[in-house]
């Protein structure tokens, strides 16, 4: 049985007060890299085998991972169906500005997020099937393979696929919570997935 490792990366400026940060290149905060460090630490004393580590292209989730990677002598391998949602013309706006400018669409995002079509970016629906792709090539790869897997995403792309681990519709994209290094583990991922712990925190509690 496989045992994936889904992580959200570390803080980054505009998390708060947030903003639409999608596919900008933000560098984890000095937190951020505090938050990185630890989780690798938490990581590498319950999971001591890993059998490789996944993440976005972006900065963020690339520095996240390298830092869980190095106690295991691993290098994460991007790839880029796990990066970050195309947010389009709202990308670097605040949620303010975003109203002001969009109040139909903002309410829409609000209360039916499924039906968003961003501007020049994407849907949740776009977003799901690009990252289904990408989960799927992954545990093709881990097929033979021993260890957990570890993926280092964003809050977009892990909502998505915890509600596919758990069946639901994705009108529910906003009742689960992705902290910034939050850890969530999944056994067995796939159609029959057992979904363990989401949102854990509790390693990043004096940091």
């Amino acid at each position: 049985m496989t045992t994936l490792l889904l992580i959200r990366h570390g803080e980054v400026p505009g998390i708060s007060p947030p903003r639409f940060r999608g596919r900008q290149e933000l560098e984890l905060t000095e937190l951020g890299r505090a938050q990185a460090q630890r989780t690798a630490e938490r990581v590498h004393a319950h999971w001591p085998e890993i059998a490789a580590i996944y993440c976005s292209p972006r900065h963020r989730t690339v520095a996240t991972a390298q830092a869980i990677g190095r106690p295991h002598g691993l290098e994460p391998k991007a790839m880029p169906e796990l990066d970050d949602f195309d947010y389009g013309t709202w990308q670097g706006l605040s949620h303010d500005e975003a109203r002001q400018r969009w109040p139909e669409q903002w309410l829409l995002w609000t209360t039916a997020p499924e039906s968003v079509v961003f501007p020049q970016g994407e849907t949740l629906a776009d977003v799901a099937a690009r990252v289904g792709r990408g989960l799927h090539s992954i545990l093709e790869a881990m097929r033979e393979r021993s260890g957990a897997v570890v993926i280092v995403a964003h809050d977009s792309v892990n909502r998505v696929l915890l509600m596919q681990f758990l069946g639901m519709p994705l009108r529910f994209y906003r009742a689960i919570a992705q902290d910034p290094c939050c850890v969530n583990v999944i056994d067995d991922p796939g159609p029959a997935a057992h979904v363990r712990l989401v949102n854990s925190t509790e390693h990043l509690d004096d940091v």
